[in-house]
């Protein structure tokens, strides 16, 4: 029941006023030929009866001929039932006719009224017009055509009002268009610029790179032979540190000029000696800054396969933040360990506390502001850590800060 309940609702929904006039002409006419049969079977019940009765009337009366009498009494009544048949059916159809004739006339308007609404909103998508309240018959719609003149006043605003926004909005993209064509342009010679400054840049750090080097190594050739003829002096010892620390910053230089020109190759480096041979060169250094080296190789024979230069910058770099940082008359502790099938470096010194452990190897980046240093030497150092797989740890307290490297043993 519910299927059959919602077909017939969703039949009455989609159907027309078209169909909906034929299916009530359909049904006055049924109705008709109902009402009509009814009368006439009632009609001619009423017949049967009389013309029964009339029967036998005639054949309780001797004194009549019956057959005579009876023929007489049927064709009279059979003329009244023709007459009653055909005057119930004229009525039928005049009363048909009629009913058809005011259901044409109401349709008729219904349908002149609903056109008049429909050729209306068919237009009114385009252009902007009213509807005429005369042109409508039912006073049930004439109160609908204020509402309708409302909705198209009120779309019509609206377009307007959103033409004119779209027409604004055109107009500002336009002129943003222009504004960041221009800003693109000077953006594009401000690269350009930066880039031919970068490039100057460039090609003097090489050259001031290049041309550092050889008074560099006059002045510490000078130094040795000085003192190999007259012994140290307190005055000359400050020159050599500044010297040696000038030396390493002229490496680093020199290895982030060449560092994507050049091939550095790996060779086989002996751990132990290595160190050695850079704390020896930093010694001066460190007695000026009233420091001193403790070196302790727990392991020895140990070997690496590395690029010398590379591992030099992360050694020089290490021990000259190291000198930089250390308190006065502590010591610096340089360590070699065999862990399993790596070869570990320590340096550890007393110190200020390291605050950030993460940002001290980001380029430029100094806790102390007004230290000295340009923040560039443990950047270097992770960035070559990194491309050669070496493990960092940083640990820092109030006791003590180690760095600690963690390479491949060679062989392993």
């Amino acid at each position: 029941m519910s299927f059959i309940h919602r077909f017939f609702l969703l039949k009455l929904h989609s159907i027309t006023i078209k169909k909906a006039n034929i299916f009530t002409t359909l049904f006055i006419l049924a109705f008709t030929i109902v009402f009509a049969y009814l009368l006439i079977k009632e009609n001619y019940s009423d017949y049967e009866r009389t013309l029964l009765q009339e029967q036998k009337v005639h054949e309780a009366d001797i004194y009549i001929d019956v057959d005579e009498k009876y023929e007489q009494t049927q064709k009279k009544l059979k003329t009244l039932l023709i007459k009653n048949t055909v005057a119930i059916a004229t009525l039928a159809f005049i009363l048909f006719a009629i009913v058809f004739a005011l259901n044409k006339i109401f349709n008729s308007l219904l349908q002149k009224d609903m056109q008049v609404f429909l050729d209306f909103f068919r237009d009114a998508a385009h252009s902007r017009q009213v509807l005429n309240p005369h042109a409508i018959f039912f006073k049930d719609f004439k109160s609908m055509v204020g509402y309708a003149n409302t909705m198209v006043d009120t779309i019509s605003e609206q377009k307007r009002t959103l033409k004119e926004l779209n027409s604004n909005l055109e107009e500002r993209i336009k002129t943003k268009t222009a504004d960041l064509l221009v800003i693109n342009e000077n953006l594009k010679k401000e690269k350009k610029l930066n880039d031919d400054i970068l490039k100057v840049q460039k090609e003097f750090l090489k050259y001031t790179v290049h041309e550092t080097n050889t008074p560099l190594s006059v002045i510490l050739t000078s130094i040795e032979l000085f003192v190999m003829k007259n012994g140290k002096d307190r005055q000359l010892s400050k020159i050599e540190a500044a010297v040696k620390n000038i030396f390493s910053i002229y490496d680093d230089l020199s290895y982030l000029v060449k560092k994507d020109q050049v091939e550095y190759p790996k060779i086989s480096i002996d751990i132990e000696q290595f160190l050695n041979s850079r704390i020896d060169f930093f010694d001066e250094v460190a007695q000026m800054s009233k420091l001193q080296f403790y070196y302790v190789p727990h392991a020895k024979n140990l070997y690496i396969y590395f690029n010398e230069t590379k591992l030099q910058r992360i050694i020089d770099n290490t021990i000259t933040n190291a000198i930089k940082y250390t308190l006065p008359n502590e010591g610096i502790h340089i360590g070699i360990l065999q862990v399993g099938s790596f070869v570990e470096i320590s340096v550890g010194s007393k110190s200020k506390t390291i605050k950030d452990t993460q940002k001290v190897f980001n380029a430029y980046y100094r806790e102390e502001k007004n230290s000295e240093g340009f923040g560039i030497g443990l950047n270097l150092v992770q960035s070559i850590c990194d491309e050669e797989g070496v493990l960092i740890s940083l640990d820092s307290s109030e006791k003590q800060t180690i760095f600690t490297y963690r390479f491949k043993m060679m062989g392993a």
